[in-house]
């Protein structure tokens, strides 16, 4: 199996080991041991909490650099959404997008044209016959790789449509190749610009039943204050946006139920209420929906742990922005009512990351330790034995990632018991006398 590359690393001489991150984490992929914090990849997915909660900077972000994007011969910047709501008092896109061309880049694709395009396109697959609902986007691909690591009976319900950064980057390189044919395609870098880290883990990866055609991703802190720099400078923009408010809306939560112009859909946000309503969805206890938008961060996009601006000010400045626009510049060819190829796609595999033993057997064996121990334990969730709840704990004993005594209160009671024992004069189990006289 190929190994899944991360974006959300771990500076260990910063570490204190206080358990915060532990405690914040949706998929209990992170243990404290030894007075450092230590994630598990194989449970990870990027959803950066960590990063947003460590109090110390342990936690980072890994994304590409300026330095990487600048050795290719033409660059192309794909803005997000989200970075139009980052900077106070812009009244027009464009001075954003003029920014973008005067810090390097040669030219520049909204990802905002291409989330219009996917709207229009999702718009149709809702309509098709004998299709799994809720239909759930994947333009957040935190949400994405939690489905295949813990719902994976709901991975049929994922959309088959590439997200927007892709057909972006897709539709980009094309335009690159047509308009400078001298160019090869590794010549042209497409860069993109993001709120988090992990649409950088999803470029990192093997994106389903496809390959990225994103080089590079930066993140909106790294680009901010180069742009805050320029735009200061520019008094008429040379370039003019080619999205409207349908694209900008993606940026914040509600913003691709909203495109699909119906109103049988629901959207979440924030971590722990996207697990809530997928094991709702997984049980059957939500009520029939067709389409339901989840995104990881707190907000949607704008909420992104590589933004500079809190995401409600941000969504804010997004309803200023969207006032005065057209509703959407991008369609599908008239009379096209199909859904072309080159915009599907199936996503990865399930990585089943609960299974316990080798086989059935094992596993089965394995789960009935796991709750004696559990019953064993104080059942408090304390977090001082370095797993995030009793029954974590339990698991890691019987996988042999930890000692049953590193639990602090039931060691406590157990030396407590014995002393006690000891003092009355009372007999061990085997018989034998420890009152010490």
């Amino acid at each position: 199996m190929k190994e899944y590359i991360h974006s959300v690393s771990l500076d260990a001489d910063r570490c204190t080991g206080c358990t915060t991150c532990m405690k914040f984490c949706p998929t209990e992929a992170i243990r404290v041991h030894d007075g450092c914090a230590q994630i598990d990849g194989s449970r990870c997915i990027d959803c950066g909490e960590c990063v947003r909660h460590c109090t110390n900077n342990a936690k980072k972000a890994v994304c590409g650099t300026f330095s990487q994007i600048m050795a290719y011969k033409w660059k192309i910047a794909l803005p997000a959404p989200s970075l139009m709501a980052q900077f106070s008092g812009l009244d027009d896109v464009d001075f954003v997008l003029q920014g973008l061309l005067d810090i390097g880049f040669d030219d520049v694709f909204e990802v905002a044209c291409a989330a219009e395009l996917v709207s229009t396109y999702t718009r149709r697959y809702l309509k098709t016959e004998g299709i799994k609902k809720p239909v759930i986007g994947n333009a957040c691909p935190v949400v994405e790789r939690l489905i295949l690591l813990r719902f994976p009976s709901l991975r049929d319900n994922l959309l088959p449509i590439k997200p927007p950064v892709e057909v972006a980057a897709q539709m980009a390189r094309e335009r690159a190749m047509r308009a400078h044919p001298e160019l090869k395609s590794e010549e042209i870098g497409v860069c993109f610009i993001s709120p988090c880290a992990a649409k950088a883990s999803y470029i990192k990866n093997q994106c389903g039943s496809y390959k990225s055609e994103v080089d590079v991703v930066l993140s909106i802190n790294e680009v901010y204050f180069q742009l805050l720099n320029v735009m200061k400078h520019i008094d008429a923009p040379t370039v003019s946006t080619a999205s409207g408010m349908i694209g900008l809306g993606w940026a914040s939560i509600g913003g691709e139920t909203s495109a699909l112009l119906s109103d049988n859909n629901i959207s979440v946000d924030g971590i722990h209420n996207v697990n809530e309503v997928l094991e709702k969805i997984e049980n059957g206890s939500i009520p029939p929906v067709d389409f339901v938008e989840l995104n990881a961060c707190t907000g949607g996009c704008v909420g992104g742990v590589l933004t500079i601006e809190n995401p409600y000010v941000a969504k804010n400045r997004l309803k200023a922005l969207r006032r005065y626009m057209p509703v959407s510049l991008n369609s599908v060819p008239a009379g096209e009512s199909y859904i072309p190829d080159d915009v599907l796609a199936e996503p990865a595999e399930y990585t089943n990351i609960n299974r316990l033993g080798k086989s059935f057997g094992e596993s089965m064996r394995m789960m009935v330790k796991i709750q004696q121990i559990r019953e064993s334990l104080p059942g408090i969730d304390c977090g001082s034995c370095g797993a995030p709840t009793c029954r974590a704990f339990a698991e890691d004993v019987v996988r042999g990632k930890a000692d049953i005594n590193d639990c602090l209160i039931a060691y406590k009671e157990f030396i407590h018991k014995y002393i006690t024992d000891k003092q009355r004069g009372v007999q061990t189990d085997d018989g034998t006398d420890i009152s010490g006289s």
